[in-house]
């Protein structure tokens, strides 16, 4: 059990300072207040772009610049329908299911899902593919949905290992199957742009259930990410 005071800059029984650039997943869900939607999104907005113009003063820039004066706004707006859009479960894809009349009963593979997520440790891009696999239980999904699953959890302050749960879970619950597998592979700004400062590495998480957790179809799997 994490032992977490974030204000008193304590987490699992260290200061925030002694974590530094560690990484921590608290969970499955991701961290949210219980009055997260009491503000409308257009609420949400005017507070964010005040928020943001106020740290941009803090930095010293003259706000009142032509390039400059709107980027609060423009911040604001990215920030609710673009980039953190997959916080609002208003937001999440609705899924069709279809009967597998085709009878196909192996493995279909959607792989290199494009994503943009954002490190909720630094506000700083993941960026990255998903390839994700199910096998039937009797129902078939549309394809772009698979991608839509991925970019909605993708859009909202991430740790990757959340991101391929989330994602897992969706799918078990969707497909009504625990034949679902999840790989990820990311880059993460947070490692190449600061601190460590690496630009080659990237990070890989997956998620093996049901018939895909077993060696044979691991392999079989990875050959078809690989291209054969």
């Amino acid at each position: 059990m994490l032992n977490t005071l974030i204000n008193g800059h304590k987490l699992n029984g260290f200061s925030t300072e002694e974590i530094g650039d560690d990484h921590l997943y608290t969970g499955i869900e991701t961290p949210m207040r219980e009055d997260a939607f009491a503000l409308s999104d257009e609420e949400k907005k005017e507070q964010i772009a005040d928020l943001f113009g106020q740290i941009m003063d803090v930095m010293g820039l003259d706000l009142t610049d032509d390039s400059l004066k709107g980027t609060p706004d423009r911040v604001a707006k990215m920030y609710i329908e673009e980039i953190f859009s997959g916080l609002n479960p208003k937001n999440k894809p609705r899924v069709a299911l279809f009967d597998n009349k085709y009878q196909y009963n192996q493995m279909l593979v959607e792989k290199n899902i494009s994503f943009y997520s954002n490190c909720e440790h630094h506000f700083v891009p993941i960026v990255g593919k998903a390839h994700v696999a199910y096998i039937s239980s009797g129902k078939v999904i549309g394809l772009s949905k698979l991608n839509r699953i991925v970019q909605y959890y993708a859009k909202r302050p991430q740790v990757q290992e959340r991101l391929t749960n989330q994602i897992a879970r969706e799918l078990v619950t969707a497909l009504d199957t625990k034949d679902v597998a999840v790989i990820i592979d990311a880059k993460h700004l947070c490692v190449s742009s600061r601190g460590v400062k690496d630009d080659t590495s990237s990070t890989v998480t997956s998620y093996y259930g049901g018939a895909f957790n077993s060696p044979d179809r691991i392999a079989e799997l990875q050959n078809y990410i690989q291209g054969l």
